[in-house]
């Protein structure tokens, strides 16, 4: 039986190992304390806007402020008493002050600059990125060439992408059937559904989805339909594998085992 093995009895390190009876074919090593905030998903709310720069300063959890350009800020995050004219509207026309906003860090803060925010959401899947709320961005990653960009094309428009998305094929789908491309679509699916159930019930602000999140990654990168358990070592970590479990594939959360014997789950 294949299973996936989590041992984070350890402060400093987590890891997954990934085994078939008895043998190990895959182990991933995280250090918790080098978390990165990158393509992290956050409510937030707007604190400043400075038109002088095109752009809105924003309150996310962080210690500074991040920085949302205008051209970063998606058409439905507009106010609902958003001035648009016939002209280009600017960025007062269109967001306010003490506004709650929906996103994601686009590039980790540097020196005393806060970091990059946008609006634009991306979520990577192991096979495929999904963009929720942008129907033109999607394709081909550009590192895919030749034969396989044709023949990956075809499989994306056999897709079933929903109207008013956007999706990519990353080079770990190249020679990937289109029922694996389907399986990570629905998961993605899913966890865009969970994020924003998740944004309507908090206020602002809070991290929604921790994409560097190892137990996350794991999960979405390794749980496939012959994955028979999924073994935790660790009650807090077994917590968070159980609520993302929860959220984005119910269904499977009997393979979900918490470990306490004494021996040692990894040695």
């Amino acid at each position: 039986m294949k299973r996936i093995l989590i041992n984070a009895t350890q402060a400093e390190e987590i890891r997954v190992a990934m085994v078939d009876g008895q043998r190990l074919y895959d182990l991933d090593i995280e250090h918790p304390f080098r978390a990165q905030k990158k393509a992290n998903i956050y409510k937030g709310v707007i604190t400043r806007i400075e038109p002088s720069l095109e752009a809105a300063f924003v309150e996310y959890g962080a210690q500074r402020h991040g920085f949302l350009s205008f051209r970063e800020v998606a058409r439905e995050c507009y106010h609902p008493d958003a001035k648009i004219g016939s002209g280009r509207p600017t960025i007062k026309d269109v967001l306010r002050e003490g506004q709650e906003i929906l996103l994601q860090v686009d590039k980790e803060e540097r020196g005393n600059k806060g970091a990059a925010l946008t609006t634009y959401i991306s979520l990577a899947g192991r096979y495929l990125v999904l963009m929720p709320n942008n129907p033109k961005a999607g394709g081909v990653s550009r590192r895919i060439e030749g034969e396989d960009r044709q023949h990956i094309k075809q499989t994306l428009s056999d897709l079933d992408i929903p109207e008013g998305m956007g999706a990519i094929v990353r080079t770990a789908g190249v020679d990937r059937e289109l029922e694996e491309l389907s399986w990570d679509l629905d998961y993605l699916k899913t966890l865009w559904e969970a994020i924003q159930t998740a944004s309507k019930q908090h206020k602002a602000p809070i991290l929604l989805y921790q994409e560097s999140n190892v137990i996350i990654r794991a999960l979405r990168d390794y749980f496939r339909r012959d994955i028979g358990e999924i073994v935790v070592d660790d009650a807090k970590v077994y917590q968070q594998a159980r609520d993302f479990m929860q959220a984005v594939m119910p269904h499977n959360m009997r393979k979900l085992k918490h470990y306490q014997d004494s021996t040692p789950l990894l040695s």
